[in-house]
């Protein structure tokens, strides 16, 4: 199977502008199709790649970050976290603007808001500033991310496709990891004497070349307009109108969930946090009705129920949302763990997570390669890997040493584990999406990985920093954390092994 050809941008190959026929016309889209949809690949996946990484990566500069500007725990506290409070309020805000305006378009526009914001965190003067960067900076992921699930399906179908979403929920899930790694080797290096600041300015440079050969390169996934005619007639019919209600419900159960969870912690979880998580839960029944009987009026639902209820969807979300929570949970904790018993440096802490991102990274890209028979039960497979991993970490660490060749086995394990519970749910549900509901589903599903992520980092760091006050309490800390992460793992086992008796009965 071969990807698609690219929709109206592009001439027919036996037919040039005017509509005659013409050879060289022919052979020019031949190579645009071949060389296309690799390009845009790339383009889109090192997008995506910055915006992920870029939760993580500023969490082993913060002692730096803080001792250079001065900074306040508060001010600490929203510098980290004011990135992903604007990321995951506005995912699906940015599903729905790629949808009216162009995926293409809304990619290169949040790339080009992501880049500029970097470069303003990177030379931020003072704490206020990088706070109000950072919050810029998550809404330009915000508004990029989505789209590239949209130009994926766009330019590719059939092998290639699932090949290609391999690879977009390999980068989507390592990134993470590799925020680590890569913030810890930044920082490390303190190059020309700068600091924490590398940790954003890193992005410049890859941005700027991303927005040079993005307008060329992602011509492969042309995608119908607003207005436009022909096959673009429905979609734009579809989102030629914006579900305001829906979004300011939205919005505001993500920002009432997210606030609490980056926050709460830090603050010792007051009664506003406990508050705030109860009206997000009621504005989140709210938007779901509404968008309910919107669909049922003929209205436009910011997210379309029946791509909710798809096949495969709930499970998949659920899955998501346990394999995130338990990877985000795992990396907070034994980067503190790490850093405050051991007295690792930000390199050696970084680097202790090579194992676990490659093992992910691997996985992620070459699991449709075992036996087809395979398939259906490799999520299970993975989250009990990733159970037993979560024990074995716990065991090795558990008397206040390194853990030596052992945690390098279980760090293996860790990030093999994980990366079969989660690229297999995440390539089989967005395989079955119709193109015209790929940004619906992005927003869903990346969505649910941040809201996982935020929910891990919460809930296990404060079972973690709930037991900890020396180096034999925090391995002693860290080994209730990970039985309550193999716990986590195992939730995610029976979720699929119920789904399959349901469907063999």
């Amino acid at each position: 199977m071969t990807p698609t050809t690219p929709t109206t941008s592009v001439p027919s190959p036996a037919v040039d502008d005017a509509g005659g026929s013409s050879k060289s016309d022919a052979t020019d889209n031949r190579a645009r199709r071949a060389a296309g949809p690799g390009r845009l690949l790339a383009i889109v996946l090192t997008g995506q790649l910055m915006a992920v990484i870029d939760v993580f990566i500023v969490n082993v500069a913060v002692p730096t970050l803080r001792t250079d500007l001065h900074a306040s725990g508060a001010g600490v506290q929203l510098v980290v976290a004011g990135y992903t409070i604007s990321y995951a309020v506005l995912l699906i805000i940015g599903a729905r603007l790629g949808a009216l305006i162009g995926h293409r378009q809304a990619f290169l526009a949040g790339l080009a808001a992501f880049t500029a914001a970097s470069l303003a965190c990177g030379l931020a003067p003072g704490t206020g500033a990088l706070i109000a960067f950072r919050f810029v900076q998550g809404a330009g992921a915000a508004v990029m991310m989505p789209q590239v699930l949209s130009l994926i399906q766009r330019a590719f179908t059939g092998a290639p496709r699932a090949r290609a979403l391999g690879a977009y929920s390999a980068v989507l899930a390592s990134g993470a990891a590799l925020g680590q790694i890569l913030g810890g080797v930044l920082v490390q290096a303190d190059l020309f004497g700068t600091g924490w600041r590398p940790v954003f300015l890193v992005n410049v440079p890859i941005g700027l070349v991303l927005l040079v050969l993005g307008p060329r390169g992602l011509r492969g996934a042309e995608e119908e307009r607003p207005g436009g005619a022909g096959a673009g007639g429905g979609a734009a019919g579809r989102y030629g109108s914006l579900d305001l209600a829906g979004l300011l419900l939205l919005a505001g159960a993500v920002l009432l969930f997210t606030v609490p969870m980056v926050l709460g912690q830090e603050r010792g979880w007051p009664l506003w946090g406990w508050v705030m998580l109860g009206l997000a839960a009621v504005l989140a029944a709210a938007f779901a009705a509404y968008e309910s009987r919107l669909a049922r009026r003929g209205g436009v639902p910011l997210i379309s129920p029946r791509v909710v209820g798809a096949p495969g969807m709930p499970l998949a979300v659920v899955r998501i949302l346990l394999s995130m929570a338990a990877n985000g949970g795992f990396l907070f904790v034994l980067t503190l763990h790490m850093q405050g018993a051991l007295g690792y440096n930000a390199l050696r802490a970084g680097l202790t997570f090579v194992p676990t991102c490659a093992a992910f990274g691997l996985v992620g890209l070459n699991w449709r390669r075992l036996p087809t028979r395979w398939h259906p039960v490799t999520s299970t497979a993975g989250f009990l890997l990733a159970a037993v991993s979560f024990a074995g970490v716990g065991l090795v660490l558990r008397d206040g040493s390194d853990g030596g060749a052992w945690l390098f086995v279980c760090l293996l394990g860790v990030g093999a584990g994980l990366s079969l519970a989660y690229s297999p749910v995440l390539t089989r549900t967005l395989a079955t999406v119709k193109p015209q509901d790929a940004a619906d589903a992005s927003g869903v599903l990346v969505t649910s990985l941040q809201l996982g992520m935020l929910t891990g980092v919460a809930v296990f760091g404060a079972v973690f920093l709930g037991r900890t006050t020396g180096v034999g309490a925090s391995a002693d800390a860290l080994w209730v954390t990970c039985l309550a992460l193999t716990g986590t793992a195992l939730c995610g086992a029976i979720a699929g092994l119920v789904r399959r008796v349901r469907y063999l009965r």
